[in-house]
């Protein structure tokens, strides 16, 4: 008896440990870099001295065989750039540049980040061709640019775009953008339709417009516009529509966005004042392609959205630039 006693937990031990699940292996370690050495080199590769921050993100396997990719941020007061970087897994190689997929629109990347929503707009809703500007009211090359696209945009294309403008002021340029970007959407606001008149105003009066002045210049254009002063004022005084701006900004700089003007059409980025034959060139291309393609503007029929409540859907309703 006690032999049987002595055995049988044992008998009992053994099928136990026989019945537990093998231990799975550990998990490969994460992809790392040496960023520090990444850095480096990179600043050899753009020239830029230790007064430029920089990040380097940590990298994650890209959609290319073989390959990881990571983000690199360059920033100086307003002024950043922002890349993606590919890698080989032996961590030697590094490859500036762009994937595509050829079942995508070769925009969709940036097409994915543009919010066009109850955002400033003009042009025609469901326009097969949609233009995302982002600019500065103290810049002068905007200026520039906002001349050209206000006096030929809609004479050349009356039914085939829409445009929306993007507030994006440089604060350590222009010292009082930001303000004027606050203001303006106090206008948007109030009257949508008035913003444009507001828009076309600040630019031909830049010269005039100081910190100091700018708000008692703004409630002097305001006059006659339908817009009620003491709202204005209250609204620039209280900068009700800060986060607005600071949203903006924040999509040009997810976008890299780094100057101004810059403009997307259809996705398709073009920086610096443009050339309207240059850019009906473009329009050209996208209104011909956009009939069978139907993968940007607004016209793709990819989802329905409704205007906020009390929005002027000529003005102020939102625009589906893709899915």
């Amino acid at each position: 008896m006690l032999r049987k006693l002595t055995i049988l937990p044992a008998l009992l031990l053994v099928a136990g440990l026989s019945a537990q699940t093998p231990p799975k292996p550990s998990a490969a370690p994460p992809f790392q870099i040496d960023k520090p050495k990444v850095e480096a080199y990179l600043r050899h590769l753009f020239v830029w001295p230790s007064a430029i921050q920089m990040s380097i993100s940590d990298p994650v396997p890209s959609d290319v065989a073989g390959l990881y990719q990571f983000r690199m941020r360059a920033w100086q007061g307003d002024a950043s750039q922002e890349e993606t970087f590919y890698i080989s897994s032996d961590g030697q190689k590094i490859i500036r540049g762009t994937s595509f997929e050829l079942a995508k629109n070769p925009f969709k990347e940036d097409l994915d980040k543009l919010k066009t929503e109850y955002q400033p707009n003009f042009g025609t809703p469901g326009a097969p061709v949609v233009l995302v500007e982002f600019s500065d009211f103290e810049c002068p090359f905007c200026r520039q640019e906002a001349q050209v696209i206000r006096q030929n945009l809609l004479k050349a294309y009356p039914k085939e775009v829409r445009l929306y403008y993007m507030d994006f002021p440089l604060e350590s340029l222009h010292p009082w953008a930001k303000a004027a970007s606050i203001a303006g959407r106090c206008v948007f606001h109030q009257n949508a339709s008035a913003f444009w008149d507001y828009h076309d105003w600040i630019f031909s009066h830049q010269e005039e417009i100081s910190p100091d002045n700018l708000k008692s210049k703004v409630l002097e254009f305001a006059s006659g516009k339908g817009i009620a002063a003491d709202q204005l004022a209250s609204c620039i005084d209280s900068k009700a529509t800060e986060n607005e701006v600071d949203n903006t900004r924040q999509m040009g700089h997810s976008l890299g966005v780094d100057q101004t003007p810059t403009l997307f059409v259809n996705g398709r980025r073009m920086v610096g004042v443009a050339n309207f034959n240059d850019l009906q060139r473009v329009i050209d291309y996208e209104v011909e392609y956009q009939k069978t393609a139907k993968n940007a503007g607004e016209d793709c029929g990819c989802e329905v959205k409704l205007p906020a409540p009390g929005a002027n859907p000529q003005n102020s309703a939102p625009g589906t630039l893709h899915k």
